[in-house]
């Protein structure tokens, strides 16, 4: 039994040996990197700041497959809830990662179970043209994006965490939600507002930061393939010393640190969300919030706060668009009371029909345009849309992979439906594949120690 324990003892180092360690991508987050294949593009021009009721600028940031209670235990997002408020009833809307991030900026995950190449047709609107008609500038930073307006499915460059390594997929399609939809990769001036962290310096340099900001950072400081601890201290190199630059963070800004998922699929989707910047009232800082809230709350907030009108999609689901409180406060919006096992469901995936659900298909429908959603405005209708193709008038659902037949929008524009390679997402490679494959090493060492156990019993 001695041996045993002895070798058990072992298995840390073995698994410390295997794990990348952060590595900060340059000296500041506003010091270019040269991990960055497109050094910065010029910065976006400035334009006229349109008042919000609460906020004038929201930044969200998302982090991947953490589930509340991992998250709620670093160190990191403990030490950031004593400056903002945290939502301990905040709600992913399913799995896996793409449904989630295309949600929260159309209003719909259209029964996507999968992380698969997507272009959602033009005539299907989403926040940006909500933005746009009340002239709020916005743009998507993605760490690693290799140009401005890359649309491609992932992009692989430098390992520069091992450089003896392969090159490594840091990027990744999915994790950047407005570049899905054709309404915005289609329109040269929209694609062009996808930028990567290079531009995302050179903009707060400038003071030339936009209203509304998606932040993604890569697949190794997300945690997607590394973990919660990895992404705290990318947390702690980025965002940290950027809440006391006033460029980034004055008095009315938002900003909204977030997960897209739990990592276990068999619990309710509860994931950490954190409120903070300038625009959080100080006698809420360090405060708890109990309202049940999910990603379409990130919509239906930046509705209320500009007066925007609506997608008439989950943004005006009253059950699952609570808008954050003191922002529904600030704004006269009644949020529901909806808790315990009030709560909804949402880790379901695979069986909601959709456009984007091979197995049960339904076409894109129109929204409901009647809805009225947490700005008071109208339901935005696209050009082109059908609006007589509603949920209550689709036809039912049928199986298109029976007929061994893929979903019209799976692919590249132009290209055939047959879905790309899945390198890089999901798929780590590299220094971090490192990770996983000292997992598996760990876990036959530890089978193997466990079957020599017995030896001993």
């Amino acid at each position: 039994m001695q041996a045993v324990s002895a070798l058990l003892l072992l298995l840390p180092a073995a698994f410390a040996a295997q794990a990348p360690q952060f590595e900060p991508p340059s000296a500041g987050p506003l010091v270019p990197s040269s991990n960055y294949v497109g050094s910065s593009n010029s910065t976006l021009n400035k334009t006229t700041v349109v008042a919000g009721k609460q906020f004038d600028r929201i930044v969200q940031i998302w982090l991947e497959n953490t589930d509340f209670e991992s998250a709620n235990s670093t160190a990191t997002f403990t030490n950031l809830a004593k400056q903002g408020v945290l939502l301990d009833q905040y709600y992913a809307l399913t799995h896996p990662s793409e449904p989630n991030y295309v949600a929260v900026v159309g209003g719909d995950f259209w029964g996507m179970a999968d992380d698969q190449f997507y272009n959602i047709p033009a005539n299907i609107s989403t926040v940006v043209d909500l933005l746009e008609a009340k002239n709020v500038s916005w743009a998507s930073y993605q760490e690693n994006l290799p140009t401005d307006g890359f649309s491609g499915f992932n992009f692989t460059s430098e390992n520069y965490l091992n450089g003896s390594a392969p090159p490594y997929t840091y990027y990744v399609r999915k994790h950047n939600p407005t570049i899905i939809y054709d309404s915005v990769a289609s329109v040269p001036s929209r694609a062009a507002l996808h930028r990567n962290f290079n531009d995302f310096a050179a903009d707060v340099n400038a003071s030339a930061l936009p209203q509304w900001l998606f932040v993604t950072p890569n697949l190794v400081n997300d945690a997607h393939d590394t973990t919660i601890d990895f992404a705290g201290q990318w947390v702690d190199y980025f965002l940290t010393p950027l809440l006391s630059d006033t460029r980034f963070n004055d008095n009315k800004t938002l900003i909204v640190l977030t997960f897209d998922e739990t990592e276990t699929y068999t619990v309710n989707n509860r994931i950490l969300t954190l409120l903070l910047g300038g625009a959080v009232p100080e006698n809420l800082r360090g405060t708890v919030d109990h309202t049940y809230y999910t990603h379409y709350s990130a919509l239906s907030t930046v509705e209320a706060n500009w007066g925007l009108g609506s997608l008439g999609r989950g943004d005006t689901n009253k059950t699952l668009s609570n808008v954050f409180s003191f922002v529904a406060d600030a704004t006269g919006y009644k949020n529901l009371n909806i808790s315990g096992a009030a709560i909804p469901l949402t880790n379901a995936t695979g069986t909601i029909p959709g456009p984007l659900n091979a197995n049960f298909y339904v076409p894109f429908t129109a929204p409901n345009v009647s809805a009225t959603g947490a700005g008071g405005g109208p339901v935005f209708i696209a050009q082109g849309l059908n609006v007589n193709l509603t949920a209550a008038t689709a036809p039912a659902p049928v199986n298109l992979t029976a007929a061994n037949e893929t979903v019209p929008a799976l692919g590249p524009i132009g290209g055939t439906s047959a879905a790309p390679s899945p390198s890089g997402s999901g798929k780590p490679s590299g220094a971090v594949e490192s990770v996983v494959a000292g997992k598996a090493a760990g876990a036959a060492l530890l089978g193997a120690l466990l079957g020599s156990a017995a030896l001993f019993l």
